[in-house]
């Protein structure tokens, strides 16, 4: 564990402590009340202590700073975190849904990844339970018909065909295409591809290789074929558990394209599996990472984020405060059951720290903008959009 994380990790238990305090003012199960000294429960489901973590305490990150904001208005309803830790595997999503149901939880934040989301979907819709993902990207996730499903950012239907266009702008001609074989993977995977045949791209190599947890598979045999084809650039749809491993054999197996990834890379773990490898790599992400350049209310949530957790907001950590805002302002509203806040997210609408919050029927968010990042130097920096983003 770095020395960020076990700060950040403390700041979390900290917070969570705070919030067992805040359940022990009273609650109520099925959290169909309203009165004063009410407690609502909110629950978090994603990655805490899987192979991808950082992703999930980021967005936990953030959904409890949005409720240490609402705290310091002393409301009558107070409103308590309960965390269900999925290690972001469909199989143990799955298995806690029923737990989540039966505690009383009267809306959740997460599942933060699209294999969890797509197992646990029908649950929550059976439940009645409105859910709203920070992170959770695949296309299809909306086609459900689910009317407790959300999500604050865009998904990989803007995101694929956006690095395509990437790929299109900076010169690629020739390029490989690999996921990880998860939901999100070769759901994004897919969506490059598509884009970039449209675009004129030749994809010379189209390869799926399966990752489970922290091992990084052995990429020998398509490293071969990368080789083999003259690519000019990599995209690998996937997480940062293998995608930082995956760019080191790339680099040390003698392949110099340049390296493509989309939002579960972009994290400075992608940097530490990768090392050196992971410099001139370019990622993705339909969020934007707010540093101390900020201005607004961004930079107000820059602050307070870096006061909390003595680091810099992560990946998804704006998305997170802005997906528990949109429940708290529901608690606002007056609407503390499951069918109250469900009602209440139709008519959603504010400025997030992210961007401005609103749902379609659907449940995916208005709008959308897919940034571009490159690894330089050992520090992820921000270069545009998808559709100006030039490598340097």
């Amino acid at each position: 564990m770095s020395r960020t994380l076990a700060r950040r990790m403390t700041a979390v238990a900290a917070i969570a402590v705070a919030s067992l305090g805040l359940a022990a003012c009273g609650s109520d199960s099925e959290g169909d009340g309203g009165g004063s000294g009410e407690t609502v429960k909110i629950g978090f489901m994603g990655d805490l202590t899987g192979p991808n973590k950082q992703l999930g305490i980021n967005i936990l990150d953030g959904a409890k700073l949005a409720l240490a904001d609402y705290e310091k208005t002393n409301p009558d309803v107070k409103i308590t975190i309960v965390e269900y830790d999925s290690q972001g595997d469909p199989k143990q999503a799955s298995g806690l849904a029923p737990k989540v149901i039966d505690d009383g939880v009267v809306g959740l934040v997460g599942p933060a990844f699209s294999g969890e989301t797509a197992d646990t979907g029908a649950a929550w819709e059976e439940a009645g339970l409105p859910f709203v993902s920070a992170s959770a990207t695949r296309v299809t996730l909306s086609d459900n018909g689910w009317k407790t499903f959300h999500r604050v950012l865009a998904d990989d239907g803007f995101q694929g065909p956006g690095v395509a266009t990437f790929m299109a702008n900076n010169g690629f001609e020739t390029v490989a295409i690999i996921d990880d074989a998860s939901e999100y993977g070769q759901g994004l995977a897919n969506e490059v591809d598509a884009k970039a045949k449209e675009l004129g791209l030749t994809v010379a190599v189209r390869e799926a290789v399966a990752a489970e947890g922290t091992t990084v598979p052995n990429y020998s045999s398509t490293i071969s074929k990368i080789k083999g084809a003259n690519v000019d650039a990599i995209f690998y749809g996937g997480y940062y558990a293998q995608s930082g491993g995956f760019v080191k054999q790339l680099r040390d197996g003698g392949e110099d394209a340049v390296f493509v990834s989309g939002d579960g890379s972009l994290d400075g773990a992608f940097i530490e599996g990768g090392g050196e490898a992971a410099n001139g790599a370019a990622l993705s992400c339909a969020c934007a990472l707010i540093n101390d350049t900020a201005t607004g209310a961004a930079k107000t949530f820059y602050d307070a984020y870096k006061a909390a957790y003595n680091t810099e907001p992560g990946t998804y950590s704006p998305e997170g405060y802005d997906a528990m805002t949109a429940f708290i302002n529901a608690v606002k509203d007056g609407k503390t059951d499951r069918a109250g806040i469900l009602e209440y997210l139709t008519t959603v609408d504010f400025e997030g720290v992210s961007k401005q919050i609103k749902f379609e029927a659907n449940g995916n968010i208005v709008g959308g903008t897919i940034l571009m990042y490159q690894v330089k130097d050992g520090a992820i920096v921000g270069i545009g959009t998808t559709e100006d983003a030039k490598l340097s």
